[in-house]
């Protein structure tokens, strides 16, 4: 009887996570017409990938003004998906508006930020190799999240922000299902909550000083999250029972495309939906999220490593493709426990062609988390190009009424 129960629960959450996806046959069509056999093996196993797409078609008015259409494949909010480096994108936009709303003269993105330590596994920064000055701020910290998703980067942000601030700010502008509960760093529950004491200083003449923070803000963990078949604990020891997601940050699809959105084109979302930034904010980041890691002095990259396509996986990052130089990818990407997310805006300049895409797959075909074997290279980053390939191919022969004005992404990364 219990075992008819519990099939019966779960087959009632199967249908009710069908019933809440999202798919425009259009666009399944789309891509199914033109996927290679690999491509279709993996759509007809929705169960297995968890994949989910978002295409965005932007067309232009007379007066160059964007105007968006969402088409969807398979979408579900409800679905969980861990966001792993996605949070970052928030995260940093967030670190750009505190820096505005708290008004302070002298102080702004580039002024140099000490954090210091009052809680346990709190860490302090004095300096950064990296930056050309050697002096750690939020510009720097921005600039290295985009570029190679720094993780170190983003949890300076995220104590600068402060989880309560992260939360409420991103819940204030319609963002319910997201949550950022933690650095990326082992810590518990309680000290994710505790954020560190931060100076910004200029020379040695204090600017702002940052008292160590508490987040009392309640998270509704009623949902109990468990991916997978086993894994490995923090010891590195397999426990065969799936692995807990349930106070992990949580990020759906759909919220990441409207806040990339929102960082590219604020001025056509709502004012509601806008991050607090200043034009040079904008400018900032646009660059940064397009620029490459061979193109950047401080911090300089391994290229070897941290290859030009690094963080582009839509159309590039299988078998580390060349990006041709007409072509830029505004972005943030995700890889962390099997999931692979990126939410992309591609502009190629010659064939003034511009769109969104999104998307996330999860692969991991033993269902073991932690155990760092996952099917990235052979099936995640394959899928990711070639759905990006395939969009990119109907953008090239899609007619537009007006010729779109792409000037505004355009930018000499050598200064």
């Amino acid at each position: 009887m219990k075992q008819a129960v519990l099939l019966t629960v779960l087959l009632t959450s199967i249908c009710v996570a069908l019933a809440q996806s999202k798919t425009d046959k259009w666009l399944e069509q789309l891509i199914r017409q033109h996927a290679s056999p690999f491509l279709k093996d993996i759509l007809n196993q929705p169960d297995t990938f968890h994949y989910q797409l978002i295409y965005t078609k932007i067309d232009r008015d007379k007066k160059n003004r964007p105007h968006f259409t969402n088409y969807y494949f398979r979408v579900n909010r409800h679905e969980y998906f861990n966001p792993a480096s996605m949070v970052k994108l928030p995260t940093a936009l967030l670190a750009l508006e505190k820096i505005n709303t708290l008004g302070i003269p002298g102080l702004n993105k580039y002024t140099a930020m000490f954090t210091d330590s009052a809680y346990r596994r709190q860490t302090k920064v004095r300096y950064d190799s990296t930056a050309q000055n050697y002096l750690p701020s939020v510009a720097h910290y921005v600039k290295k999240i985009f570029l190679v998703s720094d993780n170190d980067a983003y949890n300076r942000l995220y104590e600068f922000v402060g989880q309560q601030r992260l939360n409420e700010r991103l819940w204030e502008m319609g963002y319910r299902d997201t949550r950022i509960t933690r650095r990326f760093v082992a810590m518990n529950e309680d000290e994710n909550r505790h954020t560190n004491p931060i100076r910004f200083m200029q020379g040695d003449s204090l600017v702002y000083a940052q008292l160590p923070a508490f987040s009392p803000v309640p998270f509704n963990f009623k949902k109990k999250i468990m991916i997978g078949r086993a894994h490995y604990n923090r010891q590195d020891s397999l426990i065969n029972a799936p692995f807990d997601f349930t106070t992990h940050n949580n990020f759906p699809l759909e919220d990441m495309q409207q806040v990339l959105l929102a960082a590219l084109f604020p001025d056509a979302v709502p004012e509601a939906k806008r991050f607090r930034l200043q034009p040079d904010d904008y400018k900032f980041l646009h660059r940064y999220m397009s620029q490459l890691p061979s193109e950047s002095d401080y911090p300089r990259y391994d290229t070897t490593e941290f290859f030009d396509s690094y963080t582009k996986f839509f159309m590039f990052k299988a078998w580390r493709s060349k990006i041709p130089p007409y072509i830029r990818v505004f972005n943030k990407t995700g890889w962390s426990y099997g999931f692979l997310t990126d939410v992309a805006y591609i502009v190629d300049f010659r064939n003034k062609v511009e769109f969104m895409l999104s998307g996330n797959i999860y692969v991991n075909s033993d269902g073991v988390l932690n155990d760092d074997k996952y099917e990235y290279e052979e099936t995640g980053y394959p899928f990711f190009k070639e759905v990006g390939n395939i969009i990119y191919q109907y953008e090239l022969g899609r007619k537009r009424k007006q010729a779109p004005d792409l000037s505004a992404f355009q930018f000499d990364y050598r200064n």
